[in-house]
This record gives structure tokens, C-alpha cells and sequence, in this order.
């Protein structure tokens, strides 16, 4: 049981993430702020991590030199706070279902990194290693295809089809959505660039600092305050920081409290047990759980490509 711990907690991660995506698109698409969402869900995630943080790990803590803290900055910089605030800006654009289909290339963006970085190694001349590239290659391939070509719809999933219908009339009407479609995609790409550096990262700073309860929340809590100075220099509307009880609200505790406390901390020790590439390589999960559950709850109608 203790070796399938990894793969059950990556199994768990993927349904987190799914209902993340929901969830999100569901409030930004109600108006809330992409910059200022990415502020509520790590302060939400900061909170919730801190008690833990401070009595599991009072004593077997290692001390924080300013040169390891500065790194943990620059980290929760170049990973989690510019990756969350492209993901968010391109859902803006884009689609719950698209957002989860585009982690896909995840595993060959951090397999690449990786292997620069001397983390992996690669050999052609075994079967191990062509699978490596030609799955890598695939990942790239595919992600790009569902980025920028929509094919027909899927015709057995079409359950609301008046529904579907008032869609298709909208969307021919919107016909400047190609481009932003377009636009959300790149930044999408970016985003999952970014947290693919995130995940190469971690290795090396938990080796250092293998606190990992206090190292995920003292990432989320860089995360919180760099995102607060990005939100307040593009968004300068008090309102926009209003928060009632509706979607907004449970959308970023949700995203707080569950997506950024537990499952940063899951993946951050998973990456310790079996690496980086190991912990991409169940994205494409999220997909599949996003893809039919968008079908169900949003009505949404899904294409052989891009929805």
C-alpha cells in the first residue's frame, strides 16, 4: 500500500483540478477579476495551510537562511504566481474544457525541461527512451491540434440540443471569438510553460528545506503577495474586490483552501517520492473529468478538437 501511495494521491489531484476548472470558468465567467481571483485563492490557501504548517512541523522545521528564502520568492514567482494569473486571464478566453485539454502538455514541457536540466536522462537507443520522445512529441502535437482546430461536434454527447443550438447561432454572431480564442490558447501555453517550471523547481528546494507543509505555505503566501501588487497595478475598481455569497466566493475557497493547501502539498510530496515528470504525467485526467462533467452541469457542447 505505501508504494501506491503516490499514484492515488495524483489520481485525487486530477478530480481536484477538474472541478477547479468548473469552478473557476464558472466565476470569472459571472465577472469577477482574474488578478484578483488568483489574491482570494491564495490567501484562502495561505490561511488554511498555516496552523498546519506551524504545529506539525514546529520542531523538525530546518532553519530559513535569507538565501533559501529568496529562492522559495523567486519560485512561488516564476511558478505559481505567473502561472495562475496567465491561467486565469486566458479562462477569460477560453473554455473549462480547453484549459484541462492544454495540461496535456505538461508531462513533455517538464520531461524537456528536465532533461536540459541533467534531472532526466534520455536514450534513443532504447525502447524507454523513443517512448519518452515520441510521447512528448504527441503531448505537444495534440495539445497544439486542440488549440487552434475545431473540428465537428461530438454527436453522441449532445444531450441539451436546443441548447446547443442557441450556442451555435451566439457564437456565429461573435465573430471576432476566433482571435481571442486564439490569444487565450498562447497565454494557456504559457501557463502551463510557467507550472512546468514550478514542478522542476521543487525538487531541488525540497531537498534543501524538506519541510514541506511550511514550504508549500510560505509559496502561497509569496504567491498571495506578489499577486495582490499585480492585481491592484491592472485592476484599480474597489468593487472588484468585493466578495458576497455566491460563486465568487466559494469558487476561491474552493480553489484556496482545497486546490492550493491540499493538493500543492500532495504534489510537492509527490515530486520528492517519484520526481517531477512522474507527477505530470496524470494531467491528462483532468481532461477527461472536465470534458464530461462541462457536458452535464454547463450544457457544454464538445468538438472533435477545440471546444
Amino acid at each position: 500500500m505505501e508504494t501506491q501511495k503516490p499514484y492515488l494521491a495524483m489520481f485525487f489531484i486530477q478530480f481536484v483540478y477538474a472541478g477547479m476548472a468548473l469552478i473557476s470558468k464558472a466565476a470569472i465567467d459571472k465577472g469577477m477579476n482574474p488578478f484578483v481571483f488568483v489574491v482570494y485563492r491564495q490567501a484562502f490557501g495561505s490561511l488554511a495551510l498555516a496552523p498546519f504548517a506551524f504545529f506539525f512541523e514546529r520542531k523538525k522545521a530546518p532553519p530559513l537562511s535569507y538565501n533559501l528564502l529568496c529562492r522559495i520568492f523567486l519560485v512561488a514567482l516564476c511558478g505559481i504566481t505567473l502561472s495562475l494569473n496567465l491561467y486565469y486571464v486566458a479562462l477569460n478566453y477560453t473554455s473549462a474544457t480547453f484549459a484541462a485539454a492544454t495540461t496535456n502538455i505538461i508531462p513533455a514541457i517538464t520531461f524537456t525541461m528536465a532533461v536540459f536540466l541533467r534531472m532526466e536522462s534520455i536514450s534513443i537507443n532504447r525502447m524507454y527512451g523513443i517512448a519518452k520522445v515520441l510521447g512528448s512529441i504527441v503531448c505537444v502535437s495534440g495539445a497544439l491540434m486542440y488549440a487552434f482546430v475545431k473540428g465537428p461536434p461530438i454527436k453522441f454527447m449532445n444531450w441539451y440540443p436546443s441548447v446547443h443550438k442557441e450556442a451555435s447561432d451566439l457564437s456565429v454572431v461573435k465573430s471576432g471569438s476566433k482571435m481571442e480564442w486564439v490569444k487565450g490558447s498562447l497565454i494557456m501555453l504559457s501557463a502551463n510553460t510557467a507550472w512546468s517550471l514550478w514542478l522542476i523547481l521543487q525538487g531541488p528546494i525540497v531537498k534543501r528545506y524538506p519541510a514541506k507543509l511550511r514550504l508549500t505555505t510560505l509559496q502561497c503566501f509569496f504567491s498571495c503577495i506578489q499577486s495582490a501588487i499585480l492585481a491592484v497595478a491592472v485592476e484599480r475598481n474597489p468593487s472588484s474586490w468585493k466578495l458576497g455569497w455566491d460563486i465568487h466566493l466559494i469558487s476561491v475557497a474552493y480553489c484556496g483552501v482545497v486546490v492550493t493547501a491540499i493538493t500543492y502539498w500532495l504534489q510537492v510530496w509527490s515530486i520528492e517520492k517519484k520526481g517531477p515528470v512522474f507527477t505530470s504525467l496524470f494531467t491528462p485526467l483532468a481532461l477527461l473529468l472536465t470534458a464530461i462533467s462541462s457536458a452535464f452541469l454547463w450544457k457544454e457542447r464538445l468538438h472533435w478538437g477545440r471546444s
